[in-house]
């Protein structure tokens, strides 16, 4: 299968709600092109004492309800379209779940798990210097995406500080705690999708112990699935990036999840049968949640799918081609813009209390994310209802009436 730009399929799904909301063409102008586009380039000593030059982007999309916010990501497919299409989806997210910030991403094309941890901070350190200058707590705040981590958002922070000239926690969420992280932080995301996954189970009619097919078992995939086993579904397939497990009678996660730490996969864990990635996608369970990369559901595979719900936890995972076709056979698409967006709120959370001085409990943290989640789930629905359409539109719609406001608020 050819690679599907994802830029070309946001901008696809930008310009289908615009039609259905009858958007104002100045308006729907300025949302197809990013603010800002910052390429960079950064020499690393290696280990070995020679130099490699690495390539890194950040792209600032539209800052008209907020400061720039959105995470960082290294991976060895890393490119400019990849990130524009992200902070584009940051966009519209932040827009959905109803926080004040506007829309970014960022990337290094690099496969860290090459990188020793020493040549690993020397990156990291030396991409914020790059583009220290163009974030800060109201300018741009950059977060955890794939293949980052509290530890390189530490030495992001450390080195951004140093640059300011003081210690500086709000420039950066994701942190460990003793750098201004916040409770509740890395388990948001998947706990926030689960309580989408609850209400959607709802509106189906989902029996006890629905299954539940995870592919990706990063921090996102391995809370998500942790959480919907807490909340008595039955989680009966994991995968990673070399291959999933499938069991019938349900995966215990927490063990499942010591394994991989032992073994560096989750291959070969006890009692179960292997599958791949691909097959993971058209088997016969209730709900499927794509937790990985974009582009895994798309024409050719769309209509192989068995699942009664989609949970998009991944950025991207569903084509536009796909769309209509998940539509037209009545598979309930969550897409990822609503419910991967508890990551984004928990990370407006830290950013507030890095500004305020006052900290919450995980507890606390925990139910303001409910919150957030039961809301902008019942805006998303009403405005399907509205509408009449996918709860992908619907979601794209809802984004794009409050950031078309802030726009003309502002004044063209």
């Amino acid at each position: 299968m050819p690679k599907i730009n994802p830029f070309r399929s946001a901008m696809r799904q930008l310009t289908r709600a615009a039609e259905v909301l009858q958007l104002e063409p100045d308006i729907l102008a300025i949302l197809k092109k990013p603010y800002k586009i910052l390429d960079v380039t950064m020499p690393v000593r290696m280990d070995d004492g020679s130099i490699k030059v690495f390539e890194g982007f950040r792209v600032q999309y539209n800052d008209a309800r907020g400061p720039y916010k959105g995470g960082l990501r290294f991976h060895p497919q890393v490119d400019r379209d990849e990130v524009k299409a992200l902070a584009f989806w940051m966009c519209i997210k932040n827009a959905v779940i109803g926080i004040p910030y506007g829309g970014a991403k960022g990337g290094i094309t690099v496969d860290p798990k090459k990188l020793s941890k020493g040549e690993l901070e020397r990156l990291s350190r030396k991409f914020i210097e790059r583009i220290a200058h163009n974030i800060g707590p109201e300018t741009d705040v950059p977060a955890p995406d794939v293949n980052t981590d509290p530890e390189i958002m530490a030495w992001m922070v450390d080195e951004y500080s140093k640059i300011a000239g003081k210690f500086t926690p709000a420039v950066i969420t994701g942190k460990p705690l003793s750098l201004g992280g916040s409770e509740g932080r890395e388990e948001a995301t998947g706990f926030s999708g689960v309580e989408v996954l609850k209400l959607a189970a709802q509106e189906l009619k989902l029996k006890k112990n629905a299954t539940v097919a995870v592919q990706g078992f990063g921090n996102v995939g391995h809370y998500f699935a942790l959480f919907a086993s807490r909340n008595k579904f039955k989680v009966v397939v994991l995968s990673d990036s070399k291959g999933g497990i499938y069991s019938a009678r349900g995966l215990d996660i927490a063990k499942v999840a010591e394994w991989k730490k032992q073994m560096g996969q989750l291959k070969g864990y006890p009692g179960t049968a292997e599958i791949t990635n691909e097959k993971l996608l058209e088997l016969p369970v209730d709900v499927l949640v794509p937790a990985a990369l974009e582009n895994q559901i798309h024409e050719k595979n769309a209509r192989k799918i068995k699942a009664k719900s989609i949970i998009e936890m991944a950025n991207g995972p569903t084509t536009p081609d796909a769309d209509p076709i998940l539509w037209k056979r009545k598979i309930l698409v969550v897409p990822d813009v609503l419910s991967n967006a508890g990551g984004v709120a928990s990370s407006f959370l830290e950013w507030s209390q890095n500004r305020s001085g006052y900290y919450l409990s995980k507890q606390e943290v925990l139910k303001r994310l409910q919150k957030y989640m039961l809301e902008a789930w019942q805006n998303v629905w009403n405005t399907q209802k509205a509408y009449g359409k996918d709860l992908r539109t619907a979601a794209y719609v809802l984004a794009l009436t409050r950031i078309a406001e802030a726009i003309k608020g502002r004044g063209l």
